[in-house]
C-alpha cells in the first residue's frame, strides 16, 4: 500500500506473529512446510496451542478441544508446545523493533505495539518502518501480520483484517471510516455480555456505537461506556509504554486438566499441592515473592469457580502458599463434585499488606525456604524427575 501524503500524526503500529507457535515448527521442521501443523495436547482433555493455517482451513483454531480439531483435520501434524523455543524467537522479533523505536510494548509472546512517530525516533514514513520490519522478521524463518494507525485501538484491528504477512495502513483522518462498518465485538474488551447488551439496544456497528451519547453510555454502562464511544469513534489517544515486556509480570500462575476427574478432598488437596510446586519453582526463579493467592476450579466445559486469598506476607515458597489455596477449596467445592482442572496463582508482588488473613496458619512455615530451594537445585542439576513426592506418583 503506498500514499502520497505525509504521516503527521501519532504513527502506532500492532506486530503479530502469524501462527506463532505453529510456524515456529514448520521453521524447525522444513517437511511440515505447507502441511496442517497443530500444536498442542492429544490427550482426551487437551487443546490447541495455535493452528497452522493449513489447518485453519479445515475449521482448527486456538483453544479448540483437541479431539474436535482430531476429527475435522485427522490428517494434521501434532506438536507438544516448546515454550523455551518460542521464547528465543519472541525476544529476537521484539529486538528488531527497538532496533526501530525504543518505544516497544510487547502484549503477549506474539504480539508488541510500537511507536514510530515521525520526528521521535523515527526519520522515515512510518509505512517504510513496517515494510521493514517485515522483512527482517520473514528473515528469521516466520511471517508477521502489522496494522498501522494513529491509535492502538486502530493498529490492533487492522492487524487482524488482512493475514497472514497483512500489512494494513489507516491513515490520519480516515478512523472513524475505516472502524465504522466494522461489528462492534471488533473493538477489543467487548466481550458476549457486553455485545448483547448493545444489540439490545440496536447497536450493532462500529459506526453506531461511534454515534451514541457519551452520557447515556456511561449511565448504562458505568466508565466504560464513554471510552467505548471514544475508541469506536477512533479518537483514542494512546501511549506505548517502552519496553514493558521487561516489566515483572502481573502473576505467576500454572494450571493442570487430568485425565480423569478428581473427585475426593485427597485428591484435590494432591493436585493443588503438585500444581503450588510449579509455581514455587517458577517464582523463584524468576526472583518474585507474591501476597494474594489465586485457586481456580475446573469442573466442566462451561463452569469455572476461582478463589482469592490475600496473605499476610509476600512469600515464594509453596509450603506457605500451598496450605492457603487448599483452604480456598471450602468455598468452591462440594464433596463428590468432579473436578478435570486446578490451577493456582500468585500476584500482588507489589502489595505489602498489614492485617493477618483468617486463612492463614500462625505456625511460621518459611523455614521451609532452604528446603523448597534445594530441591529446585537438585532438580536443576540432575532433571526434574530427580525429586518426586508421593501425590506426583498418585497424580
Amino acid at each position: 500500500m503506498k500514499t502520497k501524503h505525509l504521516w503527521d500524526a501519532p504513527a502506532i503500529g500492532l506486530l503479530d506473529l502469524d501462527a506463532f507457535f505453529a510456524s515456529v515448527e514448520q521453521l524447525d521442521h522444513p517437511e511440515w512446510r505447507g502441511r496442517p501443523v497443530i500444536v498442542g495436547s492429544q490427550s482426551p482433555r487437551g487443546v490447541v496451542s495455535t493452528a497452522s493455517y493449513e489447518a485453519r482451513t479445515y475449521g482448527v483454531h486456538s483453544a479448540m478441544p483437541s479431539f474436535q480439531a482430531a476429527r475435522l483435520c485427522p490428517h494434521a501434524i501434532w506438536a507438544l508446545p516448546r515454550f523455551e523455543r518460542y521464547k528465543e524467537l519472541s525476544i529476537a522479533v521484539m529486538q528488531m523493533l527497538i532496533d526501530e523505536t525504543p518505544l516497544v510494548e510487547q502484549v503477549s509472546i506474539d504480539e508488541a505495539f510500537f511507536d514510530v512517530t515521525p520526528g521521535q525516533y523515527a526519520v522515515e514514513s512510518p509505512l517504510e518502518t513496517c515494510r521493514r520490519i517485515q522483512r527482517r522478521v520473514a528473515d528469521l524463518g516466520v511471517t508477521c501480520s502489522i496494522g498501522l494507525g494513529t491509535n492502538k485501538t486502530v493498529a490492533k484491528i487492522a492487524s487482524e483484517r488482512e493475514k497472514p504477512r497483512g500489512l494494513t495502513v489507516v491513515m490520519p483522518g480516515t478512523e472513524a471510516a475505516f472502524l465504522a462498518p466494522l461489528p462492534v465485538r471488533a473493538l477489543s474488551g467487548i466481550g458476549k455480555s457486553t455485545e448483547q447488551a448493545l444489540t439490545a439496544m440496536h447497536i450493532r456497528s462500529l459506526g453506531q456505537l461511534a454515534a451514541q451519547d457519551p452520557r447515556e453510555m456511561e449511565w448504562r454502562f458505568g466508565v466504560s461506556g464513554p471510552r467505548m464511544v471514544l475508541r469506536a469513534s477512533g479518537r483514542e489517544r494512546s501511549t506505548v509504554h517502552a519496553a514493558t515486556y521487561r516489566e515483572r509480570p502481573k502473576s505467576v500462575s500454572n494450571e493442570q486438566t487430568f485425565a480423569r476427574d478428581l473427585t475426593t478432598r485427597d485428591e484435590l488437596h494432591a493436585a493443588i499441592g503438585h500444581v503450588c510446586e510449579k509455581v514455587g519453582a517458577r517464582l523463584r526463579s524468576k526472583g518474585l515473592r507474591g501476597s494474594q493467592v489465586t485457586l481456580k476450579l475446573k469442573f466442566d466445559t462451561s463452569r469455572t469457580h476461582t478463589g482469592q486469598c490475600q496473605l499476610s506476607r509476600s512469600t515464594n515458597n509453596e509450603r506457605v502458599f500451598g496450605p492457603v489455596a487448599c483452604k480456598l477449596l471450602d468455598g468452591l467445592w462440594t464433596e463428590g463434585v468432579s473436578v478435570r482442572l486446578v490451577g493456582v496463582a500468585v500476584s500482588g508482588f507489589d502489595a505489602h499488606p498489614e492485617q493477618l488473613s483468617l486463612f492463614e496458619e500462625s505456625e511460621d512455615r518459611e523455614d521451609t525456604q532452604a528446603l523448597v530451594e534445594a530441591t529446585d537445585q537438585l532438580r536443576k542439576r540432575f532433571g526434574s524427575k530427580a525429586v518426586i513426592y508421593g501425590r506426583d506418583l498418585r497424580l
